[in-house]
């Protein structure tokens, strides 16, 4: 029998957490895995788009779902910022993503995450996206 103690468990940081949560969703929106999308979101996230329009979680899965929203590519450029403070957090990433929105082409944007810990685990509470 393997005997795990406490000492043998290596535990991510929360910065850590963080950058995989950030890496996750590009990976999840991808891959149209729609149940990692859930997992990582809190219930209440919002997604502000580059218009201005703000979108529920649920919407936005509904609209991947659906390929109202299609994402076909997701190229890391650089993580510029992340601040922890207690329970919340920010994370601003900058993507290449290739997507077709709402009928539209590929998009470049710089993505603004923020975070929440609940009962010990980190999830996505809050996104705008803008340009970069």
């Amino acid at each position: 029998m393997l005997d795990v103690s406490k000492e043998s468990v290596v535990r991510m940081t929360d910065k850590e957490m963080i950058i995989k949560l950030y890496r996750d969703e590009n990976i999840a929106m991808v891959q149209k895995n729609l149940s990692r999308l859930n997992e990582i979101l809190a219930p209440t996230m919002k997604l502000t788009h580059m218009t201005g329009y703000v979108q529920s979680k649920l919407e936005w899965i509904d609209q991947i779902q659906n390929e109202e929203m299609q994402y076909f590519a997701s190229k890391e450029d650089t993580i510029k910022a992340i601040q922890i403070e207690g329970n919340r957090a920010s994370l601003i990433g900058q993507n290449q993503v290739q997507a077709r929105i709402w009928g539209g082409g590929t998009h470049t944007w710089r993505l603004q995450m923020f975070y929440e810990k609940k009962n010990g685990d980190w999830v996505i509470s809050a996104q705008k996206a803008s340009t970069y």
